[in-house]
């Protein structure tokens, strides 16, 4: 399945990264797993995006719990709790 990633604030400042478009595994199945998936990029993905960094993470531009399942073609984004205007 093909997503788009977004990051925000902080967590595009520490990845290096504003977007992307990536085929997720077979068994990336929500926006929590997506998250697990990507720490497996290596030591900054891990530091920026593990469980114990509190971030918000939204799906098709709402916010969303990590259970909830991936679509085709979705866009998933990672940001700080509170982003400066």
């Amino acid at each position: 399945m093909q997503i788009e990633l977004r990051f925000f604030a902080s967590v595009r400042e520490a990845l290096n990264v504003a977007e992307e478009r990536v085929e997720v595994p077979a068994d990336v199945a929500t926006v929590g797993d997506v998250r697990q998936w990507l720490c497996r990029r290596g030591p900054v993905w891990a530091e920026t995006l593990g469980e114990q960094r509190a971030l918000r993470m939204a799906l098709d531009h709402t916010m969303v719990p990590a259970a909830t399942r991936l679509r085709e073609g979705c866009e998933v984004a990672f940001f700080p709790p509170v982003t400066g205007g």
